[in-house]
């Protein structure tokens, strides 16, 4: 059986690795098909399609957008796959979103110095090694400077939701994020559901079904921070409402050292779901 990942990151977002590193990574671990899925940027599409074409991997182009959460607490991203990175209206979103991403850094990193830890913009560009700077390069470095001993405990205390240096970012409406995704002839999938924190399967249902009605196309049934429970939750969700089914690893490199390549909290990926995918977005 064949094997495929349709959610990993590059430089291009918060990854540790280039594009096309990412995709040699892939080929070396077995995957037949990889969808680079960068937060907010279609950067990296063109390098790591080159090195696919090169390798023999098929390659789906993506990203990954952050939009509104409809839950309180909660995390909505957005997948956008099979899009035409040449698209104005993905182009200009993917522009202001970088340009928003910009701007939080300097926040976040203001808000820590006024917690008493040293750390500067230099320190943190650095840590991105040429990078789009995110927040996992701030937590890179704050266990890197000892302040915390893990990047998870990094988010809890300080960068995620919530956090005593939290500061929040530019998000698109959850129709918005749908729509500009398929303005660019994508496939619009929910990202990671787990991550919503729906207080029950009830208010979940509900959250998927709006998606539906603004046009998402699918739902991400594994991934590395789904169990068993949750991967059979989500893909009776996915029969439920007649979506597509994908799943990936979330891959992000060193920043996420416990993830690799082609696994998913160790579930793999069957090529069926990515060819599933490419055949619905040539209808």
């Amino acid at each position: 059986m064949e094997f495929v990942d349709l959610h990993s990151h590059s430089t291009a977002s918060d990854g540790t690795l280039p594009p096309a590193e990412v995709v040699r990574r892939a080929k070396e671990a077995g995957v037949v098909g990889l969808a680079l899925t960068d937060h907010d940027t279609i950067a990296g599409l063109a390098d790591a399609a080159e090195e696919a074409g090169r390798l023999g991997v098929t390659f789906v182009p993506g990203i990954e957008i952050s939009a509104v959460s409809p839950v309180e607490g909660g995390t909505l991203h957005i997948l956008g796959y099979c899009i035409d990175p040449q698209n104005d209206v993905l182009r200009e979103m993917a522009r202001q979103l970088i340009e928003a991403r910009d701007n939080r850094n300097p926040q976040i990193i203001a808000a820590l110095q006024k917690l008493g830890i040293e750390i500067t913009m230099e320190e943190a560009v650095v840590q991105a090694q040429g990078g789009v700077l995110g927040r996992p390069h701030i937590a890179a470095l704050l266990v890197k400077k000892g302040v915390v001993k893990t990047s998870k405990q990094a988010f809890d205390e300080y960068l995620g939701t919530g956090g005593k240096a939290y500061y929040d970012k530019e998000r698109l409406a959850p129709g918005d994020a749908i729509g500009r995704i398929r303005q660019a002839k994508g496939l619009a999938v929910l990202a990671h559901p787990v991550q919503l924190r729906t207080q029950n399967d009830a208010q979940l249902q509900q959250v998927i079904k709006d998606l539906v009605d603004l046009g998402l196309a699918g739902i991400e049934v594994i991934h590395s921070d789904h169990g068993a429970a949750e991967v059979e939750k989500y893909a009776g969700l996915a029969d439920r409402y007649n979506l597509l089914k994908t799943g990936g690893s979330d891959f992000h490199g060193s920043n996420k050292k416990d993830i690799n390549l082609g696994v998913a909290n160790g579930r793999r990926v069957p090529r069926e779901w990515m060819d599933q995918l490419l055949a619905a977005s040539r209808k």
